[in-house]
């Protein structure tokens, strides 16, 4: 749904033009996982991998002033879901200032020097069971984007 028709001289955004935008994550039960609508936008340029490519693809067209919602699951438009990304660690191989719990989401060094995070799942005595799933994947999402601004790329 966009609220706002683009005026004959508007900006579109297209792949290569440089937008400011504001954007709201929600998952259908009404949580809000991020949002910048009370903080500083977002500024990009389509195509430069700030937005993933599927969620760039529903916002090409829009002008500024333009408000858009899109119901979305969050397997397509951020990565899809993979059991075989759920893995059990050893508690030991936490740091000892982290103490883990079930929703907490903790960042790890991967052997080949890359940070990636996790969202602990479960935890027992000797073992913590982290998804290192995107934390939209396999999530019914809606994604709310206002678009502030859409400029040429510099020459």
């Amino acid at each position: 749904m966009n609220t706002a028709e683009p005026s004959a001289t508007a900006t579109l955004l297209a792949p290569g033009r440089a937008v400011e935008l504001h954007l709201e994550i929600r998952f259908q039960d009404g949580f809000v996982a991020l949002s910048t609508f009370d903080a500083e936008p977002i500024a990009c340029t389509i195509g430069d991998g700030t937005l993933t490519a599927d969620l760039e693809s529903a916002l090409l067209g829009l002008a500024p002033g333009s408000e858009t919602y899109v119901v979305a699951h969050g397997s397509e438009f951020f990565s899809p879901y993979d059991d075989s990304n759920i893995h059990w660690m050893e508690r030991r191989d936490f740091p000892p200032d982290i103490e883990p719990a079930r929703g907490l989401v903790v960042s790890f060094e991967t052997p080949g020097g890359h940070e990636t995070s996790g969202i602990i799942r479960a935890v027992d005595a000797d073992r913590v069971q982290v998804d290192f799933n995107h934390p939209f994947a396999g999530h019914s999402l809606t994604i709310r984007v206002r678009v502030l601004s859409v400029t040429e790329p510099d020459a």
